[in-house]
């Protein structure tokens, strides 16, 4: 009894997680209000009853597949980075762990977030929030580790951390957009190029010892 009730709970995770991949895939290319339990289920040729069973509105599912995208970009960039040492090398570990993200064209439509964060940014509600949570998170996490590699005299102390945040999320975002508008493979390593080009202004230059 027991093993069947496990069966049956692994088959509806399986399946919770099928319906979120694919969902990220329409939000990508068409936009989180483009996905609906309609829309899916006739992707997934599942019936409309047996969505609502997962999800108990468009709302809901919208937040499902947000929070399911996120995982996925931890999964991508940070977790990567976890065992890199602090300061200058895990930021670059991340930063070129996020330029292979989007060069990997995981989802159909491209960077989710940049998808969504267009289409949200003038919309108010929870599925908004929680989209400008979770970009601020990643900004917020590439500040603290230029300011650690301030700490440890790697970057620059007069350099704004919020600056450098910005300016490499603006690379990077125009990169996945040249590449999904233009088909422009070569934006990723314009992209690589550029955020090699701020760490190295950013950096603390050595002058070596000249010896008696």
């Amino acid at each position: 009894m027991k093993t069947a009730v496990k069966q049956r709970t692994y088959q509806g995770e399986q399946t919770h997680k099928e319906i979120l991949k694919a969902a990220i895939d329409i939000a990508s290319a068409e936009g989180l209000e483009g996905l609906t339990i309609g829309r899916l289920a006739g992707e997934l040729k599942m019936s409309k009853s047996g969505l609502f069973a997962h999800f108990g509105s468009k709302e809901e599912l919208q937040l499902a597949t947000v929070e399911a995208a996120r995982e996925i970009f931890v999964q991508e960039v940070i977790t990567p980075s976890f065992p890199i040492e602090r300061g200058l090398p895990r930021l670059q570990s991340m930063l070129e762990a996020w330029v292979s993200y989007m060069e990997k064209s995981l989802f159909k439509g491209g960077c989710f977030f940049a998808a969504v964060s267009a289409e949200f940014d003038s919309r108010p509600g929870p599925v908004r929030d929680r989209i400008v949570a979770l970009i601020k998170s990643w900004l917020d996490t590439l500040e603290d580790e230029v300011r650690e590699a301030q700490s440890r005299s790697q970057l620059n102390m007069r350099i704004d951390p919020a600056q450098v945040g910005c300016e490499v999320h603006a690379v990077v975002q125009e990169a996945n957009r040249a590449y999904q508008l233009l088909r422009d493979r070569r934006a990723f390593d314009r992209a690589r190029q550029a955020i090699r080009w701020a760490i190295e202004s950013a950096a603390v230059s050595v002058t070596p010892r000249v010896a008696n």
